[in-house]
């Protein structure tokens, strides 16, 4: 196969953080009664599932390296999560996520790694294993260290959402617009899609 075939073959994926972004905001979410979703956010997912985005959730999550709660508890958590977008008729590709702290007080997670956000190693894991175009894909997230994990890894827009996390002008700088929510964000990329 050519380079040229090679490149016609890529999909173009929706990066997307979790907490703040899919889930409403709050600290360390990791039990299934305080995961609630975003207003609107199973919807956008289909339209950009409907739009041949492939769907990639990235998402840090210390509270495991910091004892807060056990990676089991996360892997439950996210299959529920998968249940409900599935029962919505929305399939997640990917969800990748870094339990990592390079001070963790949990031994074993007390690693200085290339996957925690503003790392792209989680980025490049689906990038590889789904066979991703990152110039013709999307990241949405709440936090400057989403952005930054996005442009360093070639991701070709990267859009904040306003879930409560502060957000200096340097950091709204780095990003290609903030919207109120998934939903506003992926109703203006999918109208820009539409008008190219």
């Amino acid at each position: 196969m050519t380079p040229e075939e090679c490149a016609t073959r890529l999909r173009k994926a929706a990066f997307l953080d979790r907490d703040g972004v899919i889930n409403e905001e709050r600290a360390f979410v990791h039990r299934i009664e305080d995961f609630v979703f975003v207003h609107g956010a199973v919807d956008a997912l289909r339209d950009l599932q409907a739009a041949e985005y492939l769907l990639v959730i990235i998402t840090n999550q210390s509270g495991i390296a910091r004892g807060l709660y056990t990676e089991a508890d996360y892997l439950k958590l996210t299959l529920h999560m998968q249940e409900r977008v599935e029962a919505a008729g929305v399939k997640l590709d990917a969800v990748e996520y870094c339990p990592h702290l390079p001070d963790a007080l949990v031994a074993g997670y007390r690693v200085d790694c290339a996957c925690r956000k503003p790392g792209t190693g989680m980025l490049d894991r689906a990038r590889s294993t789904l066979g991703i175009d990152m110039a013709k894909s999307i990241l949405i997230g709440d936090r400057s260290s989403d952005i930054e994990a996005g442009r360093r890894a070639g991701v070709g827009r990267c859009f904040f959402v306003r879930s409560g996390n502060p957000l200096a002008e340097p950091d709204i700088q780095l990003a290609d617009g903030i919207y109120d929510d998934l939903a506003a964000c992926v109703r203006y990329v999918l109208s820009r899609e539409f008008q190219e």
